[in-house]
């Protein structure tokens, strides 16, 4: 077994962490059989942020996290952090992270991982339209003093 390039992994691992956890049920609804290397765990990770988005980092403030390791019974390993305290969304993310790296890798990417990016770009969208509604155009008319 290969493991998938790194870019990829990251970007589903992304997509999946990101994932509303109630639509990554309706999308895995029944899991397969799986064990725990690390059963899900809730804690906390501090988020750091930089000055200007490019400066010096501060540390920000402290986010809740869950996070989860499993083993498919064919051996893949699958991990998972997600935002907050749902450890089944913690579970099945790492069930996907262990599915994307098996053969039914792209069975799994376009069920899922496919369809969760889409859903996650059309939101993004669909706020950003409704943001560009509310933008104000401001400019200045030049007065016969400012001359």
């Amino acid at each position: 077994m290969t493991l998938p390039p790194t870019k990829d992994r990251q970007t589903w691992m992304s997509v999946l962490a990101k994932a509303a956890p109630g639509r990554l049920a309706q999308l895995l609804p029944a899991l397969p059989e799986h064990r725990f290397l690390r059963s899900p765990e809730v804690g906390a990770v501090m988020v750091r942020g930089r000055i200007g988005g490019t400066g010096e980092a501060f540390n920000l403030g402290e986010m809740t996290v869950t996070r989860a390791s499993v083993q498919l019974s064919a051996g893949s390993v699958g991990h998972a952090w997600v935002q907050g305290r749902d450890k089944a969304h913690a579970t099945r993310a790492a069930i996907v992270d262990a599915l994307m790296q098996t053969d039914a890798a792209p069975e799994i990417g376009k069920a899922i991982v496919d369809v969760l990016a889409t859903e996650a770009t059309e939101a993004t969208a669909a706020r950003a339209a409704r943001a560009a509604t509310t933008k104000v155009d401001f400019f200045t008319l030049v007065r016969g003093e400012d001359k």
